[in-house]
């Protein structure tokens, strides 16, 4: 028997089917009208799914273009802190990943961990050598949990992708896919190694910010030994701390920093809630680094022109560069787009300096916009949001006195000249040099190619990308049709042909199976004409002018 269709496979695909058709409403679309109540009974139903679906329900609340903002605000209070796996199974886990014993690894190991999560938990110990450290323990079975309801989900949004509008326009499978590749990623733990070892380097020009250090010969894919951080967490401790430390310094440093991350670095710490945020004696220690985005260059350019227009209030630049950066669906409209992005910038740009400037509030709202105007933006904007957000609310518990929009403000000067530095160094004026001579080299070649087409009458002109994403909507969904119409005729050919055949049981005096292929026939066609009448009639509506 396949692992697949084993009973507890079969019963977990049932749980996660039952969930779906549960929540179906959701595919339609993020109504903004959803009852909290609802919202909290999603999150809950999320949490009892178990460990691996707490983590795909804390993926699902950085995506604002997916679900209303109450079930994002449910999703955020997610609890992850589950029951502690028993200690013989992570013994068992720490000494075959480091194929040691664990009392000759270690000099002391605390049997009680000091955190159970989704994925992993974390104890203290000891080295031989004295040192304290923590050890994060990968959860038995966890990968193939998480793949098994991967799989699911793939198919169901595969599904909800072809039959729903919301599907179209913001591609599940797209979103399950990179979130499959994300949570790859976050569950090696040799990487998020790597991850501490960049981090510290980007963070050495801020003295009041530190990551610990993880300790290479104790770390495998599935144990991360790293250095013991003693603080507490900001939201607790900042109070009492507010007149012997400069809370101020350390609040603005940190979004000082993670500007660099995102615009500067491009390699992001995409979790800095106030749980992964330590105070401590020497300042704010991150911990919980395995939730990374990397951001290419290009990405890093087009984010930080979108950014800078909409925190200095340029409404069309950020409608334009937000259409640049998302996808254009069949129900785009480009006047619509900039009006509601110029409202929506003009909103915070004129905020007086009681309200707390909210620039995470501002790019998951215009990601929210963006899908209700057709245009289907990059992950990377929502991203971007929610980063921000989780990290003014640290400040606000560090510092509630700062302006976040003045050091936001401030450091974006800072930021774009990194970039400009960055752009005109030794590396890339070399590649740019590079680029010029291999144009200059195959330039003879190039024009007397396009010479000898222009001498024979051959040359032609392809015009490529205009509305490429409304004509492969408009196929795909002809397609559809096509083969639905396709299948619908076969049953009533098939029908009629077993009319012939006097076998088998029978309803109403005719062959069971014939009345059979009968029924399913009038309901593919029935089915088509209904959605044919409802897609004609809002391509109409779209059509129509705005006003």
């Amino acid at each position: 028997m396949q692992p697949s269709q084993t009973p507890a496979a079969l019963g977990r695909s049932a749980a996660l089917l039952r969930f779906a058709l549960k929540y179906r409403h959701l595919w339609e679309g993020p109504a903004e009208n959803a009852q909290a109540e609802d919202a909290k009974a999603f999150a809950d139903d999320i949490q009892s799914l178990g460990p691996a679906f707490v983590k795909i329900g804390q993926a699902l609340s950085t995506r604002p273009d997916l679900l209303p903002r109450a079930y994002l605000e449910s999703l955020e209070c997610l609890q992850d802190d589950l029951s502690p796996v028993p200690f013989e199974a992570v013994r068992e886990t720490v000494e075959r990943e480091l194929d040691v014993r664990l009392s000759h690894a270690f000099a002391t190991f605390d049997e009680t961990p000091l955190a159970a999560a989704s994925l992993a938990q974390v104890h203290a110990a000891t080295l031989r050598d004295g040192r304290e450290v923590v050890v994060k323990v990968q959860r038995p079975n966890i990968v193939q949990e998480l793949h098994a309801d991967l799989a699911v989900l793939r198919r169901l949004a595969l599904t909800a992708d072809t039959f729903t509008e919301q599907g179209q326009r913001v591609q599940f499978a797209r979103w399950i896919h990179e979130m499959s590749e994300t949570l790859s990623e976050e569950l090696d733990y040799l990487l998020e190694a790597d991850n501490l070892r960049l981090f510290r380097d980007q963070l050495a020009t801020y003295p009041t910010l530190f990551v610990p250090a993880s300790i290479p010969d104790f770390s495998s894919r599935r144990v991360l030994t790293m250095e013991r951080v003693h603080g507490t967490k900001v939201a607790g401790a900042a109070g009492l701390r507010r007149l012997e430390q400069p809370l101020d310094d350390y609040a603005a440093d940190l979004m000082r920093a993670y500007l660099d991350q995102i615009f500067v670095h491009g390699l992001v710490h995409a979790d800095p809630h106030p749980g992964n945020v330590l105070l401590t004696d020497k300042g704010l220690a991150l911990v919980d680094l395995g939730m990374v985005a990397r951001l290419s260059p290009r990405t890093r350019e087009a984010l930080l022109a979108l950014f800078a227009a909409a925190v200095n209030g340029d409404g069309d630049e950020a409608a334009r560069q937000t259409a640049m950066l998302g996808e254009k669906l069949e129900s785009y409209d480009e006047r619509a787009w900039y009006r509601r992005c110029g409202r929506l910038i003009s909103r915070f740009a004129t905020q007086g300096h009681t309200v707390q400037f909210r620039a995470g509030s501002l790019m998951i709202e215009l990601t929210r916009d963006a899908v209700a105007s057709g245009v289907r933006p990059p992950p990377e904007i929502a991203l971007l949001g929610r980063t921000l957000l989780a990290l003014e609310g640290v400040m606000a518990s560090l510092a509630d006195q700062l302006s976040a929009r003045d050091v936001v403000r401030e450091h974006l000067n800072v930021v774009v000249a990194k970039r400009v530095q960055q752009q005109t160094s030794w590396y890339a004026l070399n590649v740019e040099l590079a680029d010029i001579a291999g144009l200059a080299r195959e330039f003879p070649r190039q024009a007397r190619a396009f010479l000898e087409t222009l001498g024979s009458n051959r040359l032609q002109v392809r015009i490529t990308g205009l509305e490429e994403s409304r004509l492969l909507e408009s196929l795909r969904k002809i397609a559809n049709r096509i083969s639905i119409s396709l299948v619908a005729a076969a049953l009533v050919i098939g029908a009629a042909l077993a009319l012939r055949v006097d076998a088998g049981p029978h309803l109403f005096g005719y062959p069971g199976l014939a009345l059979v292929m009968f029924v399913l026939a009038f309901v593919l066609c029935f089915a088509l004409v209904v959605n044919m009448l409802v897609s004609d009639r809002r391509s109409v509506r779209r059509r129509k002018p705005h006003s």
